[in-house]
């Protein structure tokens, strides 16, 4: 229900901030902070991130996904569960890593990705140390091959596939790549899958996060309301919806 006090205003504004982005062909948790939920994401954040990726040896492309052009094909026929299972320790602690070309990655201000698709020439950017917490084969029915990997920031798994490729004496790209945890946030416990996208089903997933939350967070008092800002409480939302001229402004 609208709130008379956000009536009276003619505009409105409430930050909403996601805390890492995913691949345009990927799917899974992406965790969203919402009012002062977006000052807490970094340290909310600060664990590991677990995806199950399927990748596809023989075939490179120019994104290291099933999106981009084939850029390299090689014979694969020769690998065995055993050589994906033996190489993996490779990739696993502390590693250099480079990012791929396609990215969210910045050059003057502007993504990497955008920079390629306009046709500009763009260098790779050096290699990174990055950090792999574990990897293990899930399946393997070539040319396709499951991994579950769980690592810290900053890692591509793209890069990852094409490196085992490479390894292998051949190349891979990714097919299907799911963020299975981010942080504390689980796929399987607390992501709302689109269906329930209402006003009751996000409240009732607010409160369910909420238990994730420190101690100190948690008994925190909401701030008295100030002239330009509107706190958002756990406990309820206000969808509110106003006409400013020509623009309809909608406010979670």
């Amino acid at each position: 229900m609208p709130s008379p006090e956000w009536t009276k205003r003619k505009k409105q504004t409430l930050k909403i901030g996601h805390g890492g982005t995913l691949d345009s062909a990927a799917r899974g948790v992406l965790v969203v902070g919402i009012g002062r939920g977006t000052k807490m994401l970094t340290s909310m954040l600060s664990g590991s991130k677990r995806y199950i990726a399927i990748g596809e040896l023989g075939k490179a492309t120019d994104t290291l996904d099933s999106t981009g052009k084939v850029t390299e094909e090689k014979p694969y026929d020769k690998i065995t569960q055993e050589d994906i299972e033996g190489i993996l320790q490779k990739f696993t602690g502390t590693i250099m890593q480079v990012p791929p070309l396609y990215s969210a990655l910045k050059k003057d201000g502007q993504r990497l990705s955008t920079l390629m698709k306009r046709g500009e020439v763009v260098e790779a950017k050096p290699a990174r140390p990055v950090t792999v917490y574990s990897i293990s084969l899930q399946k393997f029915q070539p040319p396709f091959f499951t991994l579950d990997v769980e690592c810290g920031g900053g890692f591509y798994i793209r890069s990852l596939v094409s490196d085992i490729g490479k390894e292998l004496s051949s190349c891979a790209n990714v097919l299907e790549l799911t963020r299975t945890k981010q942080g504390p946030f689980t796929l399987e416990e607390h992501a709302l899958p689109e269906d329930k996208w209402t006003i009751e089903d996000v409240a009732q997933s607010l409160e369910h996060c909420s238990s994730l939350l420190p101690a100190e967070l948690t008994l925190k008092k909401s701030k008295p309301e100030e002239s330009d800002e509107q706190v958002l409480s756990c406990e309820y939302m206000t969808l509110n919806e106003t006409k400013v001229e020509d623009d309809v402004s909608k406010t979670f």
